[in-house]
This record gives C-alpha cells, structure tokens and sequence, in this order.
C-alpha cells in the first residue's frame, strides 16, 4: 500500500450565493451535484442569499413573461424565447419548469426560511425544496404560511417558521450575507466559492465544478497540480 494511498481525503467547503427565483440557480445546483458525485473527498455546502430583484412587489401583477419583458425591455415574443430555452436546458439537468404557473415575488421572506433551516440542520433540503416549489410547482413563495408549508414537508415546525418570518428574525442575516457577495463582488447568481479561494460563476458544465474541486484537493493535499483558467478567477477573503 503507497503512502498517497493513505492520504486522509480532502474535505472542501463550497459557498454558494443563490436566489430561489433564479433559474439559472437551480440548474447550477444540479451540475454542481453531478461533479460533485464524481468527486472523491467530502464536499460541504453552505447556501447564502442574493436577491436578483428586491424590489419585486410580493403579490407581482403578471406573469413570468410579463415580467421578463418589463424587466429586460424586451418584446414578450422575446421573453418567452429566453424562457423556452432556459426551460429546455433544465430538462437537460432533469428539472421540468413550469413558467406558466410560475408565481413571480419577493424572495426575502423564503431568504430567511433558509437561514432558519440551516440554523436547524436542514438547509440543503429546503433549498431544494423552495427551487422546485418555486420552478416546478408553481407555489407562492412569497407568502409565509406557503413557505411554513414547505417547511413542514421537511420536518421543522410550521408554526415556530411562522413565527420567525413574521419576526422577520433571519434578515440581518440575509444582509449579512448580502453584505458578503457585495465584498467578493459578485452580481450574479448562482455564484460558487470553494475554500474562499476560487470562484465560478453562472451554471458552468459538471466538467468546470470537477476541475476546480480537483485543483483545490490537489492543493489541499500537497499534490502538484495545474489549475484549469477558469478556476483563476479567484476570490480572496
């Protein structure tokens, strides 16, 4: 048996801002997990809050088409072009959008439904949860008691997530980490930050994610490595 083979297998943190109305965010997140899959070592994931739009209205009058368009000045033929390949592109990654009955609103309030699940042990699976509520079931994630619900379908206490929304306990906690993602200077999501050393961003190919996770192993480790160009664009904390 070699000594490498010995070696203790790396176990990497990976920061991820994101917005549960990105859509862009959730076909990230599955081909971050598909390079993370293949990776051998432990990978922790930590998700922080970016808002795309703060200043969407939470009962938005219109649909997603509309708002593209309003949003982007574009001609609704156009917004619904963008919509049709961004949904296809999900249906690459297994996901099955559903832009028609999609609720578009403020996402500060499920923001804080995160911090509260991970201040409990379950953040990753209420992100999850809020992404395909949001893209694929067409729930109102704008309203608390449709977020409480969430969260009780992974097990948190309904009316104790009430309670926090309504208090709004989490939001400085979601400035915090607004605050953050302005410091590194990220303006778009989703955005990747291993080790607080690299960072990717946009929904890159598993291929990219693997790369950048071997390169930060590899340096982790000791092992000589050369770092693909795309993970140079680094994020110094």
């Amino acid at each position: 048996m070699t000594s490498s083979s010995l070696a203790p297998k790396p176990s990497i943190k990976v920061d991820v801002w994101s917005d549960i109305a990105c859509p862009w965010c959730f076909i990230g997140k599955r081909k971050f997990e598909a390079a993370a899959a293949e990776f051998d070592g432990q990978i922790e994931v930590e998700y922080h809050s970016f808002e795309l739009s703060p200043d969407t209205p939470v009962e938005f009058e219109g649909n997603e088409v509309e708002f593209l368009s309003s949003h982007k000045g574009i001609a609704p033929e156009q917004a619904r072009a963008m919509l049709d390949n961004v949904g296809q592109i999900a249906s690459s990654v297994g996901l099955d959008y559903d832009f028609d009955a999609m609720h578009h609103t403020n996402t500060v309030k499920a923001h804080q439904l995160i911090h509260y699940a991970k201040a409990r042990g379950v953040q990753l699976e209420v992100t999850e949860r809020l992404l395909s509520a949001y893209f694929e079931k067409g729930l109102h994630l704008g309203r608390i008691d449709v977020l409480a619900d969430v969260a009780a379908e992974a097990g948190l206490d309904r009316g104790d997530v009430i309670r926090s929304l309504e208090a709004d306990e989490y939001l400085a906690a979601v400035r915090e980490d607004q605050a953050q993602a302005t410091e590194f200077g990220i303006n778009g999501v989703p955005f990747f930050v291993f080790e607080n050393k690299y960072g990717v961003s946009g929904a890159q190919d598993p291929a990219v994610f693997r790369n950048v996770l071997d390169t930060v192993a590899a340096e982790m480790t000791g092992v000589d490595a050369e770092a693909d160009p795309v993970a140079e664009e680094a994020v110094r904390s």
